[in-house]
């Protein structure tokens, strides 16, 4: 019989959801994403719990293990299967002190406060309310680098008067590219293996740039007959 709500509520009492982990990671690992957490649970970095309906939850010790796993990666470049045993001798010593990462061997990319941001940009806070509204910026506590080029990008459109709503069609022909990719490899992504993770890994940029190149055709063409 299944769970009730009231029971499977007080099982996951401190626990996070996926969705939760993603809003305390995030800020600081941009690229992670339900998928990524999937892989690396599949990868032995991390093991939550499930409710009795199959939901992942997350104790304070996955993340500590996601927030150090993800740090390594990034910033010692450490292969997965490296990781995961520096991270088992760490549980295996029973020191409860915190996981603490090695000096990073490359600096940390640069993140940006919100008027730092609009600084770097040269944008007016206005500007960056409405690409946030529109969603075409994700509102963070701190910015990536990536989104100081967007925000320069979006400041030289504006002085032709084109504003972020108008470009929010093309926020989401982004995001339909993505599915049309995740589509492609879809038989990659079902496996479980590093080897398929791997090469689904080099397939995703390749496709990206394929779908940008004819994109970028098309843009052209259209914009040769307006001309003429």
């Amino acid at each position: 019989m299944a769970a009730s709500p009231a029971r499977e509520r007080s099982a996951s009492a401190g626990l996070l959801s996926i969705g939760q982990v993603l809003a305390r990671l995030t800020p600081e690992f941009p690229d992670l994403t339900s998928s990524k957490l999937r892989f690396l649970e599949v990868q032995g970095i991390v093991s939550p719990s499930r409710t009795d309906s199959g939901y992942r939850k997350f104790s304070a010790s996955d993340i500590e293990r996601l927030r150090l796993g993800l740090t390594l990666q990034r910033d010692h470049y450490l292969p997965l299967s490296v990781i995961r045993e520096q991270l088992d001798e760490a549980d295996a010593a029973g020191d409860s002190t915190p996981l603490l990462p090695p000096p990073s061997i490359a600096p940390s990319p640069r993140r940006y406060r919100r008027d730092e941001l609009l600084a770097a940009a040269g944008a007016g806070p206005q500007l960056l309310n409405d690409a946030i509204s529109t969603g075409v910026i994700t509102a963070q506590e701190s910015y990536p680098e990536a989104t100081v080029t967007l925000l320069r990008g979006l400041v030289a459109l504006d002085r032709h008067g084109i504003e972020p709503r108008h470009l929010r069609s093309l926020r989401q022909g982004a995001e339909r590219e993505v599915a049309l990719i995740e589509s492609a490899m879809s038989a990659l992504l079902r496996r479980t293996d590093a080897a398929s993770r791997a090469k689904a890994s080099e397939l995703a940029p390749e496709l990206a740039s394929r779908i940008d190149e004819v994109r970028s055709l098309f843009v052209k063409d259209a914009l040769s007959r307006v001309l003429s």
